[in-house]
């Protein structure tokens, strides 16, 4: 019989991604729903010691599969891996990130089990009636939400986007269960012949802490060169509405949304954004929100903390020169 909700911790270098602790607080409100327990599946080499930081993120059980097989990502051998484990354990749900390693590895392990795959998913939650996971996600480029069940197979499965779920704050009190599970590799067909790092990597817009993002409204690509002055004054990054992206302004690695990222900065700056459905999916959890429009009945305005009517190409200059001066002054205490 089917039970539990195990959630992939992805891990990069031995440190865990992001993702796999903010599913660990969605699958533990899932699991409760359920009257089941969260289980954090930890793969690759030298790991062990990683599973207790596991446990006090809210899990209440790891199991690890550590071997040489799994230094680095490999479809192949982490499919076998993910496979065994649900072979031998029979999870009710199985949570993904939607990173470029859950995207790649989940519809491999969906595949050989021969069960659904529901992807790129915003929201999550129990049927109160059926028991069954509702697995909702954007369809038709945004534009509706749709919501899937998978009634017949196990374990229900679904990838989900970085930065929609909330973490659980970490508790070193907590205990759980850890448990190894020794797996049988196959010969991979691919072989990693060498490593290369990007050392120039910008930071991903889902990690920034403080975020300045533009819309249609800014007028020009160029002008994204001003945000970028805020931003480094402010110690974040900058981002994008759908609307400079499709019009190839910015990369789509920026871009904020349902159809894009999901964000939950300290600190959203949306400059020239009206605040359609789409974008405000995409970070309305932010912490604080300051929204700069010239158009003074913006819906942007009714999510926002501080509201600034005006053009954007005045007033973000002359932010960018008060928040420099200030923290100049500060620095000079």
């Amino acid at each position: 019989m089917s039970k539990d909700v195990y959630v992939l911790m992805e891990q990069r270098d031995g440190e865990l991604a992001k993702v796999g602790v903010e599913l660990i607080g969605e699958a533990t409100k899932l699991a409760g729903d359920l009257g089941q327990q969260v289980v954090a599946v930890l793969l690759g080499s030298g790991i062990k010691d990683k599973a207790e930081k596991c446990i006090h993120y809210g899990a209440n059980k790891v199991i690890i599969v550590d071997d040489p097989a799994l230094a680095e990502y490999l479809t192949e051998p982490y499919a076998d891996a993910v496979t065994a484990v649900i072979e031998k354990y029979q999870p009710e749900i199985f949570l993904f990130g939607a990173s470029s390693i859950g995207r790649d590895l989940a519809p491999r392990v969906s595949a050989r089990i021969h069960t659904g795959l529901t992807a790129d998913c915003t929201g999550l939650d129990i049927d109160p009636e059926t028991k069954l996971l509702r697995m909702t996600r954007p369809a038709f480029g945004g534009n509706i939400m749709a919501t899937i069940l998978c009634k017949d197979y196990r374990p229900q499965m679904a990838t989900v986007r970085p930065g929609v779920m909330q973490a659980l704050a970490k508790d070193k009190a907590r205990t759980g269960e850890i448990e190894e599970l020794k797996v049988e590799f196959k010969a991979p067909l691919v072989k990693i012949r060498e490593v290369v790092k990007n050392e120039h990597k910008t930071v991903d817009i889902t990690e920034a802490k403080y975020l300045v993002s533009g819309g249609r409204g800014i007028g020009s690509p160029e002008f994204f060169n001003e945000l970028q002055k805020l931003a480094d004054v402010l110690g974040g990054e900058i981002s994008s509405s759908r609307a400079n992206v499709d019009a190839g302004w910015i990369d789509k690695s920026r871009q904020v949304g349902q159809t894009g990222k999901t964000v939950r900065p300290d600190l959203y700056m949306a400059c020239g954004i009206s605040g359609a459905i789409q974008h405000v999916a995409g970070m309305e959890g932010s912490e604080y929100i300051i929204a700069i429009n010239k158009n003074d009945t913006a819906p942007i305005f009714d999510l926002a903390d501080i509201g600034i009517v005006g053009d954007v190409k005045v007033i973000i200059p002359k932010l960018t020169e008060a928040v420099a001066k200030a923290k100049a002054a500060k620095n000079a205490e």
